[in-house]
């Protein structure tokens, strides 16, 4: 696919997200840039302000298949992945798929499954696959988790684990709607829901050429020399009791081609890394105790760290482009 036509059917689709969640490009545009980039996203926010509409705006916008998992303390990851049973009558197990078995899985409140149920997903969002009773299913491709969790002050939360939270791609944040969003949603909820009104405007086939094109997005040699210092800077700061892994370098990379591609352009610029850094970086990071302090929630503190880092690190001028 084009460039023109990834950004034309990229405008169509954050178009289409935006009939229902008003006021939040930002997340809308990570959202997508994630989906394109083929990774997988963690949406963290207090209850009731629109992480799963988000995540239903963004499967219904594509024409593939869809599934959502509400993830709760007795959930067993049977339930997730899928489990063998006995056929009588051909006297032989058969695989019955679980609910992960989709082109987009919306895993709702990621964080209240026990950690078991949880350790499930790894094997599915970083190899595409699933093992059951020694046996391996590969997932449909393409293949997303858009996951919503709760912040773990919340009542009844289970923290992921450093190796849950890495596969993830991204996470991003809904925050409270301005007072004019907040008044459209009084009048436009009032009687129906908003996800009843939009349709998928992207078929599977052209999903797929437009992750076809974000792959061919080129990014040069100061770019990804640009790239890894940021990420390696994250392993050496003082502030920091855990860095960034060399699959947040890897998958920076890649939403930052996505980015691009989203503007139009067939080549990354340093700003499209900088953009992402936060989005990207933050949920791996684990602060100091010393920098931490009385904070309870270490979102807006690793953040702060992170785009320090991004302030000292110098931006490479004059890459050249490929011609």
């Amino acid at each position: 696919m084009e460039l023109t036509a990834v950004e034309a059917a990229a405008r169509a689709i954050i178009r289409n997200m935006e009939a229902v969640i008003d006021g939040k490009r930002s997340a809308v545009s990570t959202a997508l840039t994630v989906l394109l980039a083929q990774g997988h996203l963690l949406i963290e926010d207090v209850p009731g302000v629109g992480k799963t509409m988000l995540a239903k705006a963004l499967a219904k916008s594509v024409h593939c298949t869809v599934s959502r998992i509400q993830f709760t303390p007795d959930l067993l990851p049977s339930d997730v992945t899928g489990v063998s049973v006995f056929n009588q009558v051909d006297r032989r197990f058969e695989f019955k798929p679980g609910a992960i078995f989709a082109n987009i899985v919306i895993g709702d409140e990621i964080n209240r499954a026990s950690p078991k149920t949880q350790s499930a997903l790894l094997e599915c969002m970083e190899e595409r696959q699933v093992t059951v009773d020694g046996t391996t299913y590969p997932l449909p491709l393409p293949f997303t988790v858009v996951a919503t969790q709760n912040p773990i002050e919340m009542e009844g939360t289970y923290a992921l684990p450093e190796a849950q939270r890495d596969r993830f791609m991204a996470r991003i944040s809904m925050g409270y709607p301005d007072t004019e969003s907040e008044m459209r949603m009084l009048d436009a909820r009032d009687t129906s829901s908003p996800l009843d009104g939009i349709d998928a405007v992207v078929t599977g086939s052209e999903l797929r050429g437009m992750m076809s094109a974000v792959r061919n997005v080129f990014a040069s040699a100061a770019v990804k020399e640009y790239t890894v210092a940021l990420v390696r800077a994250t392993r050496d700061d003082r502030d920091l009791r855990l860095g960034a892994s060399p699959r947040a370098t890897l998958q920076l990379i890649r939403a930052a081609k996505a980015r691009a591609a989203l503007h139009g352009r067939d080549y990354v610029l340093p700003d499209d890394v900088d953009s992402l850094a936060v989005a990207v970086l933050g949920h791996r990071l684990v602060p100091s105790s010393r920098v931490l302090g009385h904070h309870q929630d270490s979102g807006p503190v690793i953040d702060d760290i992170v785009r320090r880092i991004v302030a000292s690190i110098p931006v490479p001028v004059g890459a050249p482009r490929r011609t």
